[in-house]
């Protein structure tokens, strides 16, 4: 299974900030040591061109990214100092989706971005630790590429995509399905395609249970070619900005039953980390590395 990684783009953040970077150094040295086992192919991949962003993006707000000429104000919604690095890596990082997204369309079935799930980017702004809209820019990419007419995006993030719905608002060519905390960030949460606002603490069972109800009725209205899974660490029990009640067992059986239905229905799909904020770091590796662990297991055929 290949594996999208963009690990020598870390990004060193100011003491005390409150996004966990280590993570994905963590899990990258997780995924690379068990890569053997789990018989992964890990790749660099290439950074998303501007064609490629200008396709979800506004010419102003890619400009203002390139050079550094964003406002404080702009640079406080999204939660990073702006930095030529952090540029780069969101570049990568939406790489990443793409190439991910193309490897399974083109036979893989699954393929795995080690970051990702940057869903609240939106047209002209980023916000809430992204940048740039990954999951809607692999979408277009793969359109334009013909690869791909509809594609579903099943975000599974705690974090309703407000990015990504206000994006694909008026494209009936993706299908936005978020299953998400309903009194969490964002704030105003314009419309998905399928929304499923959960109550504070719901905990493994009521989710799963949910998820059964809802993930075939998104396959089924959406009718897609191949699949965009933002596998979010965050509805995890211990996470500081979740307010679900998931452990780490109900999280693997939430990926296993996603990827099992994608697999009946025979559609390619590219999983991302997306968020995962607690304060134990090495809890959000577990977790992303049980997806990704997941994942190659549904590519060998064992699961």
């Amino acid at each position: 299974m290949k594996v999208f990684y963009c690990h020598h783009f870390v990004l060193p953040l100011p003491e005390g900030h409150s996004f966990p970077m280590d993570k994905y150094r963590l899990l990258y040295e997780r995924v690379k040591q068990n890569s053997e086992n789990w018989k992964i192919e890990l790749i660099e991949p290439s950074a998303a061109s501007d064609s490629d962003l200008l396709r979800v993006h506004c010419s102003d707000y890619i400009g203002r990214m390139r050079s550094g000429s964003t406002s404080e104000q702009e640079m406080r919604r999204i939660g990073f100092p702006w930095s030529a690095k952090m540029v780069e890596r969101s570049r990568r990082s939406s790489g990443a989706t793409m190439q991910a997204l193309e490897s399974a369309i083109a036979g893989d079935a699954i393929a795995v971005n080690l970051a990702g799930g940057t869903h609240h980017a939106a047209y002209d702004r980023g916000g809430g630790y992204c940048v740039f809209n990954d999951s809607v820019i692999a979408a277009r990419y793969v359109q334009e590429k013909n690869l791909a007419k509809k594609i579903l995006v099943v975000d599974l993030d705690v974090h309703q995509g407000n990015g990504t719905a206000e994006l694909c608002r008026d494209d009936a060519s993706i299908f936005t399905f978020s299953m998400h905390a309903e009194k969490n960030y964002p704030a105003i949460k314009p419309a998905s395609d399928l929304d499923v606002p959960l109550r504070n603490h719901t905990g493994d069972a009521e989710y799963l249970d949910i998820l059964a109800r809802y993930l075939p009725m998104a396959i089924e209205r959406a009718e897609p070619d191949a699949v965009i899974y933002l596998a979010g660490a965050d509805p995890y029990e211990g996470d500081r900005l979740g307010f679900l009640s998931l452990s780490k067992a109900g999280l693997a059986q939430r990926d296993r039953f996603v990827m099992q239905a994608c697999r009946q229905a025979r559609l390619p799909m590219a999983v991302s980390m997306a968020g995962g904020y607690c304060p134990q770091v090495e809890h959000i590796a577990d977790i992303h590395a049980q997806t990704v662990q997941i994942a190659a297991g549904f590519f060998q055929g064992r699961d």
